[in-house]
């Protein structure tokens, strides 16, 4: 053991012989002083990843960007403490200072030096958050994510992008609570309820939403921006839409039906919100073409049959497509015709047919 544990180490502080210029590490100060960051929280004991460890209170000359020591001297301590590490002898958590997304080492340098040289990702540290005070758009929504969170009582963070909207949670946190104090017939409090509805309804309603890929099509929008959207609209507004209403089989217009309906499920059986659409492309091409088109049709994934016909139609093309819940119809058909279908040599013309109801027989097998 002595020797697999002495062979690490070598490698490690191989390492740490050539210390490459780098550039500095964020100065604590000077980021406190540009956001204002004075008001502190006591976030207590947590597991924090390395990576969003950017910067050092007060000892930046000593250490380069990845923690390491600047001068081969200071390297015994170092030394000493990757020993314990590789032994497996716990450490005391670090102490970092947090403003927003990045910390800052107060005491424990040498520890997180450790760690990022031995492939760790987390490091427990004892966390004093410092609020963002400028009143900068990117500060209030910070404010409001951290307010939201902290009454309501949870580990994770809603990331919305817009201000004002987390009312919009509260209130559906408050309606749960309501149903919960009439359930049980008794009082429930704001966190319990607040605990309850992040697990049952709205980490449901994310999973599926996340997986959905809706996502990809709102770049600049998150899946928490996704899931108020769809939440407002199907439990506080429930406006009729006119495309999308496949959204609710899945998502019922009350926000208790989908937490008793999303308990019959593991979170790897939720239903997807997306759905097949079959269409037909009918076409007018040129005839000495006919044979190119068709092969290049059926280079399509999407595209499931071609059929040459006589009449006024030349080619009559089956296709299916796979949509969220939330897009139309005629919108993604349209982009599809367009991009893959209208622009091959020799199609003059398309229309796009979209059946009502459709009846498929079983063949029998034989």
């Amino acid at each position: 053991m002595f020797d697999g544990i002495k062979k690490s180490l070598s490698r490690i502080f191989i390492r740490f012989e050539p210390v490459e210029p780098v550039k500095e590490l964020q100065h604590f100060d000077t980021v406190q002083t540009s956001e204002q960051a004075f008001e502190s929280i006591n976030r207590g004991v947590c597991s924090i990843p390395l990576e969003k460890i950017v910067g050092t209170v007060g000892r930046y000359h000593d250490f380069d960007s990845r923690f390491r020591p600047k001068r081969k001297e200071d390297s015994g301590r170092l030394q000493g403490i990757l020993r314990a590490m590789v032994k497996g002898k716990p450490m005391p958590p670090v102490s970092l200072y947090q403003i927003k997304d990045d910390y800052f080492i107060l005491d424990g340098h040498h520890r997180v030096t450790a760690a990022r040289e031995l492939g760790h990702k987390h490091i427990q540290a004892c966390i004093l958050e410092l609020l963002p005070g400028a009143d900068t758009y990117e500060n209030i929504l910070y404010r409001e994510k951290i307010a939201f969170r902290d009454k309501a009582g949870l580990t994770e963070t809603i990331d919305l992008t817009e201000l004002g909207q987390f009312t919009h949670l509260e209130q559906q946190i408050m309606a749960h609570q309501e149903f919960l104090a009439q359930t049980a017939d008794q009082e429930v409090d704001y966190s319990h309820a607040a605990i309850d509805w992040y697990r049952t309804i709205y980490k449901p309603l994310y999973s599926m939403v996340a997986g959905s890929g809706l996502a990809d099509s709102f770049p600049r929008r998150t899946v928490d921006d996704l899931c108020l959207y769809i939440s407002v609209h199907q439990w506080e507004l429930s406006k009729q839409r006119r495309y999308g209403i496949g959204i609710d089989r899945l998502i019922p217009k009350s926000m208790e039906e989908f937490r008793t309906k999303m308990a019959e499920y593991r979170e790897a059986e939720y239903p997807e919100m997306r759905r097949e659409i079959t269409f037909f492309i009918l076409l007018n091409i040129e005839g000495r073409h006919e044979n190119h088109i068709m092969d290049k049709l059926l280079q399509l994934d999407e595209v499931d049959e071609v059929h040459s016909v006589h009449g006024s139609i030349d080619l009559i093309v089956k296709a299916t497509l796979m949509r969220d819940l939330l897009t139309s119809d005629a919108e993604l058909i349209s982009q599809f015709t367009h991009s893959h279908v209208r622009n091959l040599r020799g199609v003059r013309g398309s229309q796009t047919l979209i059946p009502g109801v459709s009846r498929v027989r079983k063949k029998e097998v034989r």
